[in-house]
């Protein structure tokens, strides 16, 4: 195999599946290769991003970190799909319930990703971009979710730039708007593989809410939130 350097991986050619699970976390990554995978291998660990690759039930998966926000996700996500023929990503991630019905540790499945990103900006559009998960991985991912007995919702999650937003109502106006919850990557994402003909889908858990206060601990979110993991590499499975 040849080694395929970028600004931000370093791994053979073959390194990655081409199914790849990308939580924020570096160490969710890790916990998940020790957890689920067999045979898993560090394939990058630039930055200490830690990328793995192993298999599930007999097909091999990647997993590995995106760090937090768009730009990132934007620089990993476009580097997996252009240089590692990676086909498929599945942002795992946590997110914030805006909607009084969406509770904690409840999985959304983002059917679109509005944004107060300029991501789109370079795509020299004359309008606005709708970013949109791919509908084959969504249908399967719910139906491993039903699978498994899940409480889940499907629709809108926002995108955000901002995590310590100076508006303090900003939040207002996307729930008015019926957008389930807040995260930080998931359009950028999204963008990527319509870019560049791949497909990507995010699978959130709740972590807390906007509307009660509720909330978990960093460390129930790095270990704990096998639900989406599973459905995730169950997803991974199907598309072989």
């Amino acid at each position: 195999m040849s080694l395929v350097t970028t600004p931000h991986i370093n791994a053979d050619k073959g390194a990655f599946g081409k199914t790849v699970l990308m939580p924020g976390d570096p160490l969710r990554s890790k916990f998940i290769a020790e957890n689920f995978l067999e045979n898993a291998v560090l394939v990058n660990n630039i930055r200490g991003i830690q990328g793995y690759t192993g298999t599930y039930k007999g097909v091999k998966v990647s997993v590995m970190a995106s760090g937090m926000g768009m730009p990132t996700i934007g620089i990993y996500s476009y580097e997996l799909f252009n240089f590692f023929d990676v086909e498929n990503i599945l942002r795992i991630g946590s997110t914030g319930a805006m909607q009084g019905k969406v509770k904690v540790r409840d999985i959304v499945f983002g059917m679109g990703a509005c944004t107060n990103s300029n991501y789109a900006c370079q795509y020299g559009l004359g309008g606005t971009f709708a970013p949109i998960a791919s509908y084959p991985l969504l249908k399967e991912a719910v139906a491993q979710a039903d699978r498994m007995g899940a409480r889940y919702h499907v629709g809108n999650i926002l995108s955000s730039d901002t995590f310590y937003n100076d508006d303090k109502t900003v939040s207002e106006g996307w729930q008015k708007m019926g957008v389930l919850c807040v995260e930080m990557e998931a359009a950028a994402l999204y963008m990527n593989a319509a870019r560049c003909g791949k497909n990507a889908l995010a699978i959130l858990t709740v972590s807390d809410s906007l509307v009660t206060g509720e909330e978990t601990t960093a460390e129930e979110r790095q270990n704990s939130f096998t639900q989406m993991m599973e459905i995730a590499l169950g997803t991974a499975v199907s598309l072989g």
